[in-house]
């Protein structure tokens, strides 16, 4: 009687104690980046929800992004895992060295030719994978991959405005219900802010602590909309940015950078981008790149680099679409190629070791840890992190989901006991007295 007893009880507890499938474990995931939020801009204003978020989920220090530190190569690092020199978006403008075609950062973002270069960004490989998925004014959400478009996708007009309180939680509502109502498994929603502020004022502005209240009142709203839609215990959130910015310096303090004044561009380059904050891209003439490299290395307050010489750290020498010589300003220095009047009153580009360039992360929900502080980590690990909440099977990346593990909750979740197996164990304990 009690080998038979035992049978059953063994039989009870395997049947129970099978792990649920993928489908059911598997929790949603929102991705929302703020552009150009810089890692300390909450430290200089009161944020209520941002703190809150400290308590409730887990917070980076800061997180450092990929060289090049421009919208669009560091977001699509984030949703590809790849550095810059393997997805080849190296730029926020699309462009052509043998052409001289440039085409402006919002058109750029429907051109599929410039973003679909054979790295998978997140959206298509959970597609692939049975998820639903949909990008809310992400960059790179409007492209086409081998064929295949994102599930949904909403794209800002020219003139769209960043700053509208109203339609940020409009944006918000909308999404709630993509996955309340429609079962959306991963979202990537984008803000504008506060880059557009810290360009036009600066990053010491009034104006951008007030955008900073503004991001943590809509915080503050998503919350509120994640309980009204009932997503509190399946609704993982990420909310982190591209890159941070600095101040540019001006006259009468510094003298501007003309390289213009270092070589002759028209004489000596073929193409070039070098009025777009602190990074410039040059393809000298043939037989010219030598004497363009000496030229630019005698201009003060930048360093300048032949792309095969690129350090390491950068991921960018096995580029081939950046051209031959690339500039990078000192922080704060903008460069000027030849006369055009620089408006912007902050700025970023730079290098991604400047601590003006770190940016932010915070994250909650059911499988992140509460009132955890992690050390920096580089942007292109939140690709594997969001693999690993979205139970899928990364594609090919550069991250490591090592650095990010710490932020999840560990172990195996305990799960109650059914009622019939209490019973048969209780049976059991009586029967073996």
């Amino acid at each position: 009687m009690r080998f038979e007893l035992l049978l059953v009880v063994t039989a009870v507890i395997s049947i129970t104690a099978k792990p649920q499938s993928k489908a059911a474990q598997r929790n949603k995931l929102l991705l929302i980046s703020f552009d150009g939020f810089r890692w300390d801009y909450d430290q200089d204003v009161d944020t209520p929800n941002l703190d809150q978020l400290v308590l409730d989920g887990v917070k980076a220090k800061y997180i450092t992004p990929p060289m090049l530190t421009m919208t669009s190569p560091s977001h699509f690092t984030t949703i590809t895992g790849r550095w810059v020199e393997d997805h080849e978006v190296v730029h926020n403008m699309m462009f052509d060295t043998k052409t001289n075609l440039k085409v402006p950062h919002k058109k750029t973002l429907t051109r599929s030719e410039w973003w679909d270069n054979g790295p998978l960004p997140l959206w298509i490989t959970a597609q692939n994978q049975g998820l639903k998925t949909a990008s809310f004014f992400f960059p790179g959400g409007g492209a086409n991959y081998s064929g295949q478009a994102v599930n949904r996708v909403l794209l800002e007009d020219f003139n769209h405005p960043d700053d509208n309180e109203t339609e940020w939680r409009e944006n918000i509502d909308k999404v709630m219900s993509w996955f309340s109502e429609e079962d959306f498994h991963l979202v990537t929603l984008y803000y504008g802010e506060p880059d557009n502020v810290g360009h036009a004022k600066g990053p010491d502005h009034p104006d951008r602590k007030k955008i900073i209240m503004q991001i943590d009142r809509t915080i503050g709203y998503l919350r509120e909309a994640i309980v009204r839609h009932q997503l509190t215990d399946t609704l993982n959130v990420i909310i982190t940015s591209d890159h941070g910015m600095t101040t540019v310096k001006k006259r009468p303090q510094v003298d501007e950078i003309i390289l213009n004044k270092y070589l002759n561009l028209l004489k000596l380059a073929s193409f070039e981008i070098l009025d777009y904050g602190g990074f410039g891209i040059l393809t000298p003439r043939p037989g010219k790149e030598q004497e363009v490299f000496d030229a630019l290395s005698k201009a003060p307050n930048l360093t300048v680099w032949k792309k095969e010489e690129f350090p390491e750290s950068f991921h960018l020498a096995k580029s081939k679409r950046l051209p031959p010589i690339v500039v990078v300003a000192d922080l704060g220095f903008n460069l000027n190629s030849r006369f055009i009047v620089y408006v912007n009153k902050g700025d970023h580009g730079y290098h991604s070791g400047e601590m003006d360039m770190k940016t932010i992360f915070r994250a909650f929900g059911p499988d992140f840890k509460k009132n955890f502080i992690s050390d920096p980590f580089d942007s292109i690990h939140i690709y594997p992190l969001m693999c690993k909440l979205l139970q899928i099977e990364p594609a090919p990346h550069n991250g490591s989901l090592s650095a990010t593990e710490n932020l999840l909750n560990g172990g195996p979740q305990m799960t109650c006991l059914p009622v019939s197996l209490l019973l048969v164990l209780l049976l059991l304990r009586f029967t073996l007295l």
